[in-house]
């Protein structure tokens, strides 16, 4: 049965529940599981351990495999309309495992990435941890800055912190057949699908909209089925599975990521409209804006400019921070796309790790608009503009 979006978001996942006889989703903790016997548990080790899935030696090892895990990804895979998922520890240790998977796939070492990107994957990249050739370049670059050891293209859009939009279908030709992860994490699959663009890999750090409570950490990358045998070797052997409890609440916070996406999308254009006639207000940083999506991508490429938006202000740095410590609603915190709004500064926070040419303006506030009331929250900013 080929379900809508919100029923999918409901149901993914859940097929083996009817047989188990329960109706809320299971919650396995086992860290190792009983053997029915020497030689079926070795083949079913080897075979998650190679990528693969249980056979009827079980699920062995936490490390390798567990059942609430797997109805997590099976959960992703469908709302990204992938084949298969892969949940990790962090977005973070998801990148880690695309990057490393890709480096043994395409057997070269070499990685573009768009930016802006979000800064601890700037950092990563340009860390030099991963043993890859990094080069840095805007969206029109990535033709002459692929390599025939090129063995990933990176990019985000909506692109943290300042929302800019880039067009995946052209990136993927641009790419000329290299590999393309998109960090989907912003739009979420209720507003952007990158694989039915081209994209190989979506990424999502599943602790932001996914979870949407702010109570789990995870990530998770999407793929094809040769893709996630891919990462689930590099997991293996690394130790990056998501945990189990984790892998439950971010679960359940999949059936109301529909309603919340867009009721938060909503608060946001008001809030962005709000925002753009506000007198200490510089400019407003919106896809929801002509200025903020200049090639019309929301309606061709996404379904909606997302819940997310960003702020320069006149007087920069010191007011910037100033507005941060003033706050009473919003709370000033790093992370996004949980119920309650948050406010943060990117330069001194998240993307303080990136080169300066390439970091943000230190007069921008990055907003990430929650589930209150929009006159509450347009109440509390103008409290603390001054």
């Amino acid at each position: 049965m080929d379900l809508a979006l919100d029923s999918r978001a409901v149901h993914a996942g859940r097929d083996d529940l009817r047989a188990l006889g329960v109706h809320a989703l299971p919650l396995d903790l086992s860290s190792t599981n009983p053997l029915p016997g020497v030689e079926s548990g070795g083949t079913s080790y080897e075979a998650m351990a190679t990528g693969g899935h249980p056979t009827d030696g079980g699920n062995v090892y936490a490390r390798l495999w567990n059942p609430t895990v797997a109805r997590f990804e099976a959960a992703l895979a469908a709302l990204e309309h992938t084949e298969e998922a892969v949940a990790f520890s962090s977005g973070m240790a998801a990148l880690t495992a695309a990057v490393l998977a890709a480096r043994t796939e395409r057997g070269g070492a070499h990685v573009v990435a768009v930016r802006p990107l979000y800064g601890g994957t700037d950092h990563l990249l340009a860390s030099g941890l991963l043993g890859v050739d990094v080069t840095f370049c805007a969206p029109a670059e990535v033709a002459t800055s692929v390599r025939d050891d090129t063995c990933l293209v990176v990019l985000e859009t909506p692109a943290n912190p300042t929302l800019e939009l880039v067009d995946i279908a052209a990136v993927v030709r641009a790419a000329q057949g290299r590999p393309l992860l998109v960090d989907n994490t912003f739009a979420t699959p209720v507003l952007q699908n990158p694989a039915l663009h081209g994209a190989t890999l979506v990424l999502h750090s599943a602790t932001k909209y996914l979870g949407g409570h702010g109570d789990a950490v995870g990530g998770v990358v999407a793929g094809d089925a040769a893709w996630a045998a891919a990462l689930r070797r590099v997991r293996a052997v690394t130790g990056g599975i998501l945990h189990p409890m984790a892998a439950y609440l971010l679960h359940r916070g999949l059936p109301t990521l529909p309603l919340r996406v867009r009721a938060q999308q909503a608060s946001a254009e008001k809030m962005a409209g709000w925002l753009g006639g506000y007198p200490a207000v510089r400019r407003v940083f919106f896809p929801g804006t002509p200025e903020g999506d200049p090639a019309g991508l929301v309606g061709r490429q996404m379904r909606g400019p997302g819940a997310m938006l960003a702020i320069a202000l006149h007087g920069g740095h010191d007011h910037a921070a100033r507005v941060t410590e003033r706050v009473r609603l919003f709370t000033h915190a790093v992370s996004l796309g949980g119920v309650d709004s948050l406010v943060q500064h990117p330069a001194a926070l998240t993307h303080r790790p990136v080169a300066p040419g390439a970091r943000p303006s230190s007069d921008i506030l990055r907003l990430s608009i929650g589930l209150e009331d929009v006159g509450d929250l347009q109440q509390d900013l103008a409290h603390a503009l001054g």
